[in-house]
């Protein structure tokens, strides 16, 4: 097994050894914190051009199955886990999780303290990273090309996720209503939930014009997670100003709750390290309750969180914000029909206390269609 390295852009190098496919891979570092879930994580499209280390020490243990991807690919840029298992365990396996990097040509590394690469990162804060499995570098020049590599902040990478054209997942059982989905980078278990509570949902590219949703006719639109910085997205932003003018109730979670916030005056900014993981405590404002939420995002909305806040489109005011950090979670407009998390109340994988925010959404529409 080759010597492979892990190559920050401050200068810090960690040895391990090679593991999925070999070469040479860059992106941004950062670590998820979950213990399960980890096929959710790299067929999550918004982790693309993310280089992804698992905090969790043993990873792999449950193969790969195709039924649990959240896309058609895996979209980590790399891969990196201390100990891989070397037993597959589980019935529903199709693959090993080894094998599968390997076809995808995800390169990895192995073997590395993930704990101090964690520590690094938390303290220093997300940064460019390289992963070299071909030695014919020395370690100075891997530390150079790392930082020719691009960064986060002012990415614009929806392009790359975003199906090319439009596809409905159907209404389970009676369809009750219409929404146009906004393909930002969204994951499968997010119209499946929608559909399981009798919405027909038209997944639409992100460049999606407003005459073509005004085609549509939905009863709803959703914004959907997604990679890159919101502060690119100025063309979706103005959709859906142009959404909320027309007073069509919108959900947004995740980049789309940027999105949103953008929308609404509102700027954004990148964390030191993001939140990454399906065991962030938020607190929603109005009941005072706790959820414990899966998360996978490194921007964040800049919103006062003591008052309620005024817009074009009326008031509105912040409504979770994480208990980690103090950073904004949620908000809605009081008197329109518009809102927003920054986390994934589809829980795939995670856990499932956030569900309710897809019958909220429900009862939105349902309340437009009413009046």
């Amino acid at each position: 097994m080759a010597i492979a390295y892990l190559v920050l852009d401050d200068g810090r190098i960690f040895e391990g050894r090679s593991w999925g496919a070999t070469g040479r891979t860059f992106g941004e570092a950062v670590f998820q914190t979950g213990m399960t879930g980890y096929q959710e994580t790299l067929t999550d499209p918004s982790y693309h051009k993310q280089v992804v280390v698992m905090t969790a020490p043993h990873i792999g243990n449950t193969g790969m199955n195709t039924p649990d991807n959240e896309s058609s690919k895996i979209w980590v840029a790399g891969y990196v886990v201390r100990n891989p298992s070397s037993l597959t365990s589980n019935w529903r396996a199709e693959t090993d999780l080894e094998s599968e990097l390997i076809r995808q040509e995800i390169i990895g590394i192995q073997g590395v303290d993930t704990r101090a690469i964690t520590r690094h990162l938390r303290d220093r804060g997300a940064m460019r990273v390289g992963i070299f499995s071909d030695l014919d570098l020395t370690r100075e020049e891997m530390v150079v090309e790392v930082r020719k590599s691009p960064q986060m902040a002012g990415a614009f990478l929806v392009k790359d996720v975003s199906t090319p054209q439009t596809y409905i997942v159907p209404a389970i059982g009676e369809k009750k209503f219409v929404v146009a989905a906004l393909d930002l980078g969204i994951k499968a278990a997010t119209p499946r939930m929608l559909s399981e509570r009798g919405v027909e949902v038209h997944v639409m590219p992100f460049d999606t014009v407003f005459e073509q949703i005004q085609e549509l006719d939905p009863d709803g639109v959703f914004l959907s997670n997604g990679p890159g910085d919101p502060a690119t997205m100025t063309e979706t932003i103005e959709l859906v100003r142009k959404l909320l003018g027309a007073q069509i109730p919108i959900f947004g979670i995740c980049f789309g709750h940027q999105i949103l916030g953008r929308a609404l005056g509102f700027e954004t900014y990148k964390l030191a390290y993001g939140h990454r993981g399906i065991n962030q405590p938020v607190i929603d404002k109005n009941t005072q309750k706790v959820e414990i939420t899966a998360h996978n995002h490194g921007f964040a909305l800049k919103a006062p969180t003591d008052n309620q806040f005024t817009t074009v489109y009326g008031p509105g005011e912040v409504t979770h914000i994480s208990l980690n950090d103090g950073v904004v979670e949620g908000l809605q407009l009081l008197e329109g029909r518009a809102f927003s998390v920054q986390y994934h109340p589809e829980a795939a994988a995670g856990p499932h206390d956030a569900a309710y925010l897809f019958d909220r959404f429900i009862d939105l529409m349902s309340a437009k269609v009413s009046a």
